[in-house]
């Protein structure tokens, strides 16, 4: 399988910074002269193998120690940097000894401040790996928690979508039931219509959003249903705006508003409802899609709140915070008004 993250995620920074850290001693001892001391220049480049080997042997420990779920303590890390330069100082006397040995010191004065440099720069190399590893924890909490954060939002977002969908097919049933034996022909054409909009139901069930227009054929497929069984009393108006056939919207989200506009417009009057799909692009770049039927918001209508509240985080969920859905009566007409943020 080939691998598709960027350039700078594939490279192994462990090594390049390894190489490029102790590759830095004996270019700093060339830099100061030792190509003209060949035998020192063996010396530093011993010191630097050696420091590779040493640090990649206690940087495999510390993996293994994590893999089994073993903390490295600042305690155990100063030890560490004690016994590994101490080590390295054992080991730069062989170079010497191999190399230099012309101008190996004689007795130990020189053991002190070799001790200290080789502790210092094994300090500095575990500092340095140890805020790496840290920084990169951090990363991999921070992609987990993220990635948790988008499972937790997609499971609600398809259980509050298998919410709406049986809730639907039921209410049809019922229309195609109460016509059955008014009108068989009419019943056939509502049948046609209810697998139009089981089907759109069924597979615009699997995307977090849709476009207006795949929606708007949904709601017309089932406005055709409600049609056959109020005839007269149900009145459709719809008015969709240039160039927002391709707005974003959850699935079955429109066609929930138009459905508590027909139940609370229509089937509640005796004289039926006019139904008004209208939308448009503010100044503002935002979208606002209104479904209005003539009549009055009902005070204990538990199956409007459950359909307003399940759309209303369905939006939320799905294009963020700043979608919106609004009730309001003014006039005789109730207003649900769906604001989309721009990017839809």
């Amino acid at each position: 399988m080939n691998d598709t993250r960027p350039l700078i995620a594939r490279l192994n920074w462990y090594w390049i910074f390894q190489l490029a850290g102790w590759g830095f001693l004996p270019l700093m001892s060339f830099t100061f002269g030792a190509w003209r001391m060949p035998g020192l220049m063996w010396v530093m480049v011993w010191g630097a193998v050696s420091g590779v080997l040493i640090t990649d042997l206690w940087h495999r420990l510390l993996k293994r120690r994590m893999r089994n779920g073993q903390r490295t303590s600042w305690k155990r890390v100063g030890v560490a940097v004690l016994v590994l330069g101490t080590i390295h100082t054992c080991v730069q006397y062989v170079g010497y000894l191999v190399f230099q040995s012309n101008v190996v010191a004689r007795g130990f004065g020189w053991v002190p401040s070799a001790l200290l440099s080789w502790w210092a720069i094994y300090l500095v190399w575990n500092i340095f790996y140890m805020a790496v590893i840290s920084l990169r924890r951090a990363n991999r909490a921070e992609s987990e928690a993220l990635r948790l954060e988008v499972a937790a939002k997609d499971a609600e977002l398809r259980a509050l979508q298998a919410q709406v969908n049986p809730h639907f097919f039921f209410n049809s049933m019922n229309s195609v039931r109460a016509l059955i034996y008014e009108d068989a022909d009419a019943a056939a054409m509502m049948i046609d219509q209810l697998a139009s909009v089981m089907r759109y139901a069924l597979q615009s069930g699997h995307h977090e959003t849709v476009p207006l227009a795949a929606e708007m054929e949904a709601v017309q497929a089932y406005l055709a249903i409600e049609k056959i069984r109020f005839e007269e009393r149900m009145r459709v108006s719809v008015d969709i705006g240039i160039g927002l056939d391709q707005v974003r919207i959850p699935p079955m989200a429109l066609q929930t508003l138009v459905e508590n506009a027909v139940k609370y417009g229509v089937e509640a009057s005796p004289t039926g409802s006019e139904i008004r799909i209208r939308a448009q692009r503010m100044d503002n770049g935002a979208v606002h899609i209104e479904i209005a039927n003539l009549g009055a918001i009902v005070p204990f209508a538990n199956s409007t709140k459950v359909g307003l509240v399940n759309t209303r985080k369905r939006l939320l969920l799905a294009l963020g915070d700043n979608a919106q859905l609004d009730l309001s009566e003014n006039s005789g007409w109730v207003r649900a008004t769906m604001t989309l943020p721009e990017a839809a």
